[in-house]
């Protein structure tokens, strides 16, 4: 009888599931919140977990904020302004969020077909351009660069498609150029440059100065020659680092495992996707702009991270 109950006390451990937050399936928020979950089902004892198909960074702060989620991906712009009630947060200040780690950065990729004739941010005005999901970090981005170099959705036809249906309006045509905030290289991306030639528009170094002070999270950032498919030179861009938040009400000794096994086991995402390449703890506490939960503080302070004073709760 004990042996039986003891068997039935494990079972209901063995059945706590936690929630990833992730993205659409075209971008690389999904392919690493599974990599994520498989993490926590192999190393956290007691413990599965699932990623969720979500709209991505601004949703899914309000995700974690209600409860609905226990972990999700989000943009650091998004985490920050949401943190601080800020920007598109203004009045609703989502003050329970914490992080555990930034974990890799998104690079901003503005991508036309190779004979559009679109060679720069001026040649936008007057086209169809795809800023993003509504509700994502990728329209955020968008707009911040848009607006800070004096373009705005009145001098273009903007569309709010998500990843994949970006790469469909441009190899269809129903589209001129599409925004994307994501982890290089991304497979929607990959998918479109292996059908169709494709061209990706680099920032000027006027173009990077005026985003960086509409937006301080952003980062200089350049796409690699070959990245895409006739990539035949590098690409100059901004970056913005990817932050895996969670809610202040995670037990600290959970923040504290999941903290370990992202850092402990990042041999694992890699092989999942190459932007976990950049999973590391200096990544993270270089560039997490909010503070951490106490459970992943824990973790870095046993690793001899520098804390910033802004990551203490």
């Amino acid at each position: 009888m004990a042996a039986s109950l003891l068997l039935s006390a494990q079972a209901a451990v063995a059945q706590q599931q936690i929630s990833i937050a992730t993205g659409g399936t075209g971008g690389t928020y999904y392919p690493y919140g599974g990599g994520l979950a498989e993490l926590i089902k192999n190393h956290i004892e007691g413990y599965d977990a699932v990623a969720e198909v979500t709209g991505a960074s601004v949703e899914n702060m309000g995700l974690v904020w209600r409860g609905d989620s226990d972990l999700a991906l989000a943009l650091a712009d998004t985490v920050y302004q949401g943190y601080t009630g800020t920007g598109d947060f203004e009045g609703r200040q989502l003050d329970n969020i914490r992080a555990i780690a930034s974990i890799y950065p998104n690079a901003v990729q503005i991508v036309t077909m190779a004979d559009s004739g679109i060679d720069s941010l001026d040649d936008l005005a007057g086209k169809v351009v795809s800023v993003g999901a509504p509700g994502s970090g990728t329209e955020l981005n968008a707009r911040a660069i848009l607006e800070s170099n004096g373009l705005t959705y009145d001098d273009f036809d903007a569309r709010r498609l998500n990843f994949n249906e970006t790469a469909d309006a441009l190899r269809d045509g129903d589209i001129d150029v599409g925004f994307w905030s994501v982890g290089p290289p991304t497979s929607s991306i990959l998918n479109l440059a292996t059908t169709s030639d494709v061209r990706l528009i680099g920032l000027t170094d006027e173009e990077m100065t005026n985003a960086r002070e509409e937006e301080p999270v952003f980062a200089p950032y350049e796409l690699a020659t070959g990245l895409y498919e006739g990539m035949e030179e590098p690409v100059q861009t901004v970056g913005v680092p990817n932050v895996l938040i969670t809610s202040s009400e995670m037990d600290e000794e959970l923040a504290y495992q999941v903290t370990k096994a992202l850092f402990e086991h990042t041999d694992e995402l890699i092989a999942i996707h190459p932007a976990a390449n950049d999973t590391t703890v200096k990544f993270s506490v270089d560039s997490t702009p909010i503070p951490f939960h106490a459970g992943a503080l824990r973790y870095y302070e046993e690793a001899g991270a520098e804390i910033q004073d802004k990551q203490r709760p």
